[in-house]
């Protein structure tokens, strides 16, 4: 079991469409290709304060993890919901992603 963690700073301005792209095409899309999100949030305290969306992943792994996110970012769908979104300019000042794997700290095991 691994875990990825995604991180958008959103562009100035722009964090209500990416949290608009959030709930209305990412999460739909990462359900239509099997990806379990685990959770979702914004940064409360730290860096990028309510400036960025933070979300988890769970994937079995490395292969499941690339396969999975092959297959969302070519669908045409996606393709279409990005582009909408960012019609009135970058909607992203960084990204950041890191995978985990599950760890001996795992609550449960």
């Amino acid at each position: 079991m691994i875990y990825e963690v995604r991180e958008y700073v959103a562009a100035p301005g722009r964090l209500g469409a990416v949290l608009d792209l959030f709930t209305s095409a990412t999460v739909p899309m990462l359900d239509k290709h099997g990806m379990e999100l685990v959770s979702a949030g914004r940064t409360m305290i730290g860096e990028h304060s309510f400036g960025e969306l933070v979300y988890t992943l769970r994937f079995d792994d490395l292969a499941e993890l690339d396969r999975k996110w092959n297959a969302m970012l070519g669908d045409p769908e996606w393709v279409a919901a990005l582009t909408a979104a960012e019609a009135d300019g970058p909607l992203f000042a960084s990204m950041r992603r890191r995978v985990l794997d599950a760890g001996p700290a795992t609550p449960g095991q």
